[in-house]
């Protein structure tokens, strides 16, 4: 049976399709099971409109269903509006798909491949709306991605989003945080290095404004998929809005949609992997959500996460966490961003068998095609 669920501004606590729950701003799956395991997963509103989109897969990985079965995650983190990260969650994994099928299986090529069909068919989307909907050319989100199958778990991300593995150190027994993934993130100096050997006569090619670096004085990231106004300059002028136009045009993309990839063999002691957009790991820390996870049962522990951040964004402008919940989507952007977290267990008899086969399950948060 395939089950989708999808946010929708439904009434508090209300079951939607049976799948997710709604509580205020907050949509949350508390349990559910995917091929290796449990998972949980929320979503918590900041912005006017909801940029996140967050979504897990088990069953098929290729299109012709003939290849390996696996669970797929995908956390995507929207910026200047939502088209771009629902672009994403409509289409990254049928390419994934199509392309493990082209390719006889999983692996960081065929991810890499996934993610640039995903960005050049975003990019030709930019170019049949441009003239009606110019602000979709500054449409963007970053894009992070874990596959697990065969024992192994891919990894590849664009942007500032984060997967950290929680493992069991067998001397200490205690459960070690061990982050998998690689972030572009300007305020980072190795990310400013990369941008600045890549654009050597560009000497503005990173600004620091109020603290804080930015690609051209415009973004965070480096990496992305959209933001087709700072990857093709001829989404660089007018009808563009004013704000997002550079002074001067360019001749290479400024931003890329190539995401960092890696791959693990999972180990007996991996007990469970937590992949979050970056407004989680504003305010915790990866030993922090690790410690979280570890010591609090499943059952709701991505709910438990997103409230332990936004405690601590409440904490941070000496307020209660019963007050910032009070406020609306739209004024809370100055005290956090939309957050989403996804925690997927891993049961080690079922990660080391590699012939398994379950009921397909889809479930997606943070947003509908219809909202």
């Amino acid at each position: 049976m395939m089950v989708r669920s999808c946010w929708k501004p439904i009434a508090d606590g209300d079951e939607g399709d049976g799948s997710g729950r709604v509580d205020g701003l907050l949509w949350y799956k508390d349990l559910g099971n995917h091929l290796y395991g449990e998972f949980s997963m929320a979503v918590v509103q900041a912005n006017s409109s909801l940029e996140d989109r967050g979504e897990l897969e088990s069953g098929p990985l290729s299109s012709n269903h003939l290849g390996p079965q696996g669970t797929f995650i995908g956390v995507y983190d929207g910026h200047g509006g939502s088209e771009a990260s629902q672009f994403v969650s409509d289409n990254l994994f049928c390419n994934l798909k199509r392309l493990a099928s082209e390719n006889q299986g999983v692996s960081e090529h065929v991810i890499k491949r996934a993610y640039s069909a995903t960005e050049e068919s975003f990019l030709s989307l930019v170019k049949k709306q441009w003239l009606s909907k110019p602000q979709i050319a500054s449409t963007g989100t970053c894009c992070l991605v874990g596959v697990i199958c065969n024992g192994m778990i891919y990894v590849a991300n664009s942007g500032d989003s984060r997967v950290v593995l929680g493992r069991l150190e067998r001397a200490t027994r205690e459960i070690e945080a061990i982050q998998l993934s690689t972030e572009h993130n300007v305020n980072q100096e190795s990310v400013r290095d990369e941008l600045r050997s890549k654009h050597p006569f560009d000497s503005q090619i990173v600004v620091l404004r109020q603290n804080v670096w930015r690609v051209k004085g415009l973004i965070q990231v480096s990496r992305s998929i959209g933001d087709a106004y700072l990857k093709k300059a001829e989404f660089n002028r007018d009808p563009l809005p004013a704000k997002y136009r550079l002074a001067e045009t360019f001749f290479r993309p400024i931003l890329s949609c190539e995401p960092s990839t890696s791959s693990h063999t999972l180990h007996p002691d991996d007990q469970f992997l937590i992949f979050a957009s970056d407004g989680l790991w504003e305010h915790l820390t990866n030993q922090e959500v690790v410690s979280i996870v570890s010591n609090n049962p499943p059952n709701g522990i991505a709910r438990r996460l997103v409230k332990a951040a936004l405690r601590e964004a409440a904490k941070k402008c000496e307020m209660r966490l019963s007050d910032l919940q009070k406020i609306e989507q739209g004024m809370r952007r100055h005290i956090h961003d939309d957050i989403t977290v996804i925690v997927v267990f891993l049961n080690p008899k079922l990660t080391e068998n590699t012939s398994l086969c379950g009921s397909p399950l889809s479930i997606k948060g943070g947003g509908s095609a219809n909202s």
